[in-house]
């Protein structure tokens, strides 16, 4: 017996002097300390964290990347379309530069012919834009903002705004509706009203502090992301002609809110940290730590695998797309693509911008480790 237990601590001590080594290439966990808030009703558990670890999407998503060869010269023309006559500070409009709106433009759109393709990065860019002054903006800025753009969207020939938002707004769409089907333009419209309804239902919970639930921002998310109007876009691009009881059909519909699930999402995973220096909840994660009271490691897995569900929705219903004759089942499957290129464009160009990573982009791709930035003391 003495002999057997002799035998089992060399063994012991063989195998820790073997295998110790090898644990210092696991990857660190994330760095937190976390205690729990809790009340009758809700349980919150709170985090003070120094990093966390990205879900590894861009492995689970293996849709083929391209990019249009007119990258360059729409990102050069974009940008002397927006600072044509604006009073951008030299700070924002290296904020633009660094944005690299053209790539994505690109990416997602890798097939549209050059007129296409700037109109398309025009709207991108002065989305951003938007999205960029709405921030800065209380509820009635950002409606002032909604009203000039949609007036010039609805009233085309009549409208003559003073804004600049407007002025723009007007010229991008005059060059859009040329070669768009009536069904497209109205898609158009319609999405981005309801981008800026949402807009402005989201400056009232920020300024109020709310804190919606899961369900319901997941429903003004869908929204608020502008992917719909930019699913519009698709059709413009590549000059489809979708007959609208197509795009009505329940699998084009749930194929389209499943692309927009994961480019919103995965938006809010890259996003949290310059949103959480600045005191914005209005993030999936956020939400998802207050409703289900998980520490922000868990909420950014627990957010990372509804990426990954939505990414395999989108791969089970492209399966089941209907037919219906030569033509339209052409367009269907352009237009199809260009949601999956939307897919992967955006994932991957989210660690080329600098607008979530900085200049750390690539390394943060590599790491998938994320350093958490301080909040900036509110005034």
């Amino acid at each position: 017996m003495f002999y057997l237990y002799s035998l089992f601590f060399v063994l012991l001590r063989v195998a820790v002097f073997f295998f110790s080594p090898l644990l210092s290439y696991l990857p660190a966990p994330p760095s937190s300390t976390c205690w729990s808030a809790a009340t009758p009703s809700k349980p919150v558990k709170k985090c003070s964290t120094t990093q966390i670890v990205l879900p590894d999407l861009v492995s689970h998503c293996d849709f083929r990347l391209r990019r249009s060869r007119f990258c360059k010269q729409v990102t050069t023309d974009t940008k002397k379309w927006l600072f044509k006559g604006d009073n951008l500070t030299g700070q924002k409009r290296d904020t633009f530069h660094g944005l690299k709106a053209g790539l994505l433009t690109s990416m997602c759109y890798p097939d549209a012919g050059y007129p296409q393709l700037r109109a398309v990065n025009d709207f991108l860019t002065f989305l951003f834009h938007l999205d960029n002054l709405s921030d800065d903006m209380d509820n009635r800025g950002t409606k002032a903002i909604a009203d000039a753009v949609m007036n010039a969207l609805y009233n085309p020939r009549t409208c003559s705004s003073r804004a600049r938002v407007g002025r723009m707004a007007a010229d991008l769409y005059k060059r859009i509706s040329l070669t768009s089907s009536p069904g497209t333009k109205q898609r158009f419209i319609e999405t981005l009203d309801f981008f800026f309804q949402s807009v402005t239902e989201q400056a009232a919970d920020r300024a109020l502090g709310n804190i919606p639930d899961l369900e319901s921002y997941i429903a003004l998310r869908r929204d608020t992301s502008g992917c719909k109007p930019c699913w519009a876009l698709i059709e413009y691009a590549n000059n489809l002609h979708i007959p609208d009881e197509v795009m009505d059909h329940p699998i084009i519909r749930s194929l389209g809110e499943a692309a927009n699930d994961i480019v919103t999402w995965s938006n809010d995973i890259f996003s949290y940290n310059v949103e959480q220096s600045k005191h914005d909840t209005h993030n999936m994660i956020s939400v998802v730590m207050h409703e289900h009271g998980l520490d922000l490691q868990s909420a950014v897995d627990f957010v990372g695998d509804m990426c990954k569900q939505s990414i395999d929705r989108f791969i089970k219903e492209r399966a089941e797309v209907p037919s219906w004759d030569p033509v339209v089942d052409r367009d269907i499957t352009i237009y199809v693509q260009g949601l999956a290129d939307w897919i992967v464009g955006s994932l991957h160009w989210s660690f080329e911008t600098e607008r979530y990573f900085g200049k750390n982009g690539p390394q943060v791709k590599q790491s998938r480790v994320l350093y958490l930035s301080p909040t900036i003391k509110a005034n």
